[in-house]
């Protein structure tokens, strides 16, 4: 089939890869390391990138604690061990997977934050044209965010991207609770769906390739994941049937994987970390960012924002995006796009999310709204960024930006 029919029907593909991937170890590694930051110092800034290949991983970057009691010497006596954990808890126990956390090569070249980025971002102004925003946060960097949201799945999500997503979390928990013992760490999963408009339709195909011992047979594997893996997500769907074509491991092997069949950075997946490509991205990356940087906390707020919108049912999709100016504590533009779906005038949604007392984009306020600075990132770094149910632990609440609680005051803006 094409992959477009017409404008109303067409075929669209969203990938994910699960939390063994090169690229995602390395941003659980940086999400990790942020996470211990901010427990040590809620106020720090962090910009922390991770490299890994065949037994080595990596860590650079710029750490800024606000804090003067916290040495940067001595928080690095604990990154190495941190580091290690994460791949140790991914699987990555052996050099026989592709990285033993345990006994790799490792090095620190982690430093103190630049003193001019620190000083636009804590509200210290030099140039005297800035003297209004004295006092005020500004953002860490200049850039564009967006949001999406839509009506295609429960979470609000594109299915194709949900979809994905479920295959290779029903896979990790099969390998990690030992129910299925030829899996390794490494996997990729695909999901094509036909959509009429914005509606999917069907499932047109499925890819899933998953990293295995050697010495399990193809026809094992094949028939483990159809049965075990495919099946199980995608037939409560409604969307999967008979027609609906299946590749599992299409170059027949996947023995070498994880940093020894592939090299892993921060930051590679943008995409998977997101919408899919179904929805927009300003480029930035999340992982080993904290939420002063606003590629990361204004991309929570624009999700946060859209996500809004569609649950108080003023559209079946929109779109928000937010662009700053480095160190400016206010967006310097906010738009909002709802594909032609809105329910009612869109000049009163766009009203409605301008207004500061519901959404506050200023960086102060989107951290602040969201409760940011607590260290929930870890947890993000694999299996998407939204979508995800939020939830308490410890008394710290994860994924605040996929909360509905703006959902009665957004139908109260736009009567």
């Amino acid at each position: 089939m094409s992959s477009i029919l017409n404008k109303n029907h067409y075929l669209f593909t969203s990938e994910s890869v699960g939390e063994g991937h090169p690229d995602k170890l390395c941003d659980q590694v940086s999400d990790a390391i942020l996470d211990y930051c901010l427990s040590l110092d809620k106020n720090a800034h962090v910009a922390c990138e991770s490299f890994s290949t065949t037994n080595f991983l990596l860590n650079g970057g710029e750490i800024g604690f606000q804090d003067p009691a916290i040495k940067l010497e001595d928080f690095n006596k604990n990154v190495e061990k941190i580091a290690r954990q994460v791949a140790l808890d991914i699987g990555y126990n052996s050099a026989a997977v592709g990285l033993d956390g345990a006994k790799c090569v490792y090095e620190n070249h982690l430093h103190s934050q630049s003193a001019d980025i620190n000083q636009g971002v804590v509200g210290k102004r030099g140039e005297e044209d800035l003297k209004e925003y004295e006092g005020q946060q500004g953002a860490g960097d200049q850039g564009l965010m967006f949001g999406f949201a839509c009506k295609e799945s429960p979470e609000l999500m594109p299915a194709t991207l949900i979809y994905s997503h479920k295959l290779l979390l029903k896979a990790t928990e099969l390998r990690k609770s030992g129910a299925v013992k030829w899996m390794r760490p490494d996997a990729k999963s695909q999901v094509t769906i036909e959509y009429e408009g914005h509606k999917p339709v069907h499932i047109d195909a499925v890819v899933v390739s998953h990293q295995h011992d050697g010495d399990v047979s193809y026809d094992e594997l094949k028939k483990t994941i159809l049965e075990k893996v495919i099946k199980p997500v995608l037939e409560p769907t409604g969307l999967f049937d008979e027609k609906t074509k299946i590749y599992i491991n299409p170059t027949g092997r996947f023995e070498i994987g994880g940093p020894n069949g592939d090299a892993g950075l921060t930051g590679r997946k943008i995409i998977v970390d997101t919408y899919g490509g179904m929805g927009r991205h300003g480029g930035g990356a999340f992982s080993g960012k904290d939420p002063s940087k606003v590629d990361r906390s204004a991309a929570y707020m624009a999700r946060y924002m859209a996500k809004n919108i569609v649950a108080a049912g003023l559209a079946e999709r929109a779109e928000v995006q937010l662009a700053y100016a480095i160190g400016v504590p206010h967006p310097v533009s906010v738009m909002v796009d709802t594909f032609g779906t809105e329910t009612v005038p869109v000049e009163k949604i766009v009203a409605a999310v301008n207004n500061k007392d519901l959404f506050d984009c200023s960086p102060a306020g989107i951290v602040n709204t969201l409760k940011l600075k607590n260290p929930i990132y870890r947890p993000t770094a694999s299996y998407g960024h939204f979508g995800r149910d939020p939830y308490i632990k410890d008394g710290i609440e994860f994924f605040t930006w996929e909360k509905t609680d703006k959902v009665e005051e957004l139908k109260k803006l736009v009567k």
